[in-house]
């Protein structure tokens, strides 16, 4: 039985990768994010569309004392024998809340594109426009729209608009999201924020790459951060504060209420 794949091979005198010599062709040669675009769609991609990636990975790699951060750290400090187990536990915390965005809003604003183009901000505005309403009116959220700290405008959200219109790879997904955000007051009454997670999202898809995969490069991108995390904590521990400061600040209570 046979197994093909297109990735990756050895032999005893080699190793070949997207049918590259690892060695002599990647190594060297080849970035790590234009690598990871590369393995995902099996295309080489163009130095503006790694860019735009790349932009992406580091617009996702950290967000601070976030719960992914938190929990790396006190993994780390249950089992310090264990970096995966801390990188795993805060990776496995990237859900709706947090990372987990990315691919809800590319995959929502891929559902939400017309069968024809618009060819304007007017023609989009107006798609948008009945995009917001229909969830309006269906009491579900705009995923992308709106930041529990950035209330005023998330700083990554322009930038990456602005990198995508550089790079000339600005898509129906961006085209769609810039649009919700102009739109959105009309209806909610209100201005939110497109958030960093959700243009990231609009991006990734605009690039082609697999929506079942989007959450995976948020991943990819966290994994870098919650290193750092790791670094820091070695360099400057507070996860034993974090533990000892729920301990102490713990309230206790009667069991009654537990009981079946």
């Amino acid at each position: 039985m046979t197994y093909p794949t297109a990735l990756g091979a050895s032999t005893k005198d080699s190793i070949t990768l997207l049918g590259r010599d690892l060695a002599g062709e990647v190594m060297g040669e080849v970035g790590f994010g234009e690598l990871a675009f590369w393995l995902a769609t099996q295309r080489r991609p163009t130095p503006g569309e790694t860019r735009v990636f790349e932009a992406v990975l580091a617009a996702l790699a950290d967000h601070g004392f976030t719960p992914t951060a938190i929990v790396t750290r006190l993994t780390h400090l249950s089992a310090p024998d264990s970096v995966q187990g801390a990188l795993a536990a805060g990776l496995l915390g990237g859900g709706s809340r947090f990372l987990g965005v990315t691919e809800d809003c590319g995959r929502f604003l891929h559902a939400h594109l017309p069968g024809s183009l618009p060819v304007d901000d007017d023609g989009w505005d107006a798609v948008a426009l009945q995009v917001v309403r229909s969830q309006r009116e269906a009491k579900r959220f705009v995923p992308g729209l709106g930041h529990h700290l950035h209330k005023d405008g998330d700083p990554r959200t322009p930038r990456l608009f602005a990198i995508a219109e550089e790079e000339r790879v600005t898509g129906p997904h961006l085209r769609l999201f810039a649009a919700i955000g102009r739109v959105h007051p009309e209806v909610l009454g209100k201005r939110l924020p497109l958030n960093g997670a959700g243009v990231c999202g609009a991006a990734l898809a605009d690039l082609g790459l697999p929506l079942e995969l989007l959450r995976g490069f948020a991943l990819l991108a966290r994994t870098a951060g919650l290193i750092g995390q790791l670094a820091e904590e070695l360099r400057s521990p507070v996860a034993d504060q974090i533990f000892r400061g729920v301990e102490r600040d713990g309230v206790p209570v009667e069991p009654s209420p537990y009981r079946l």
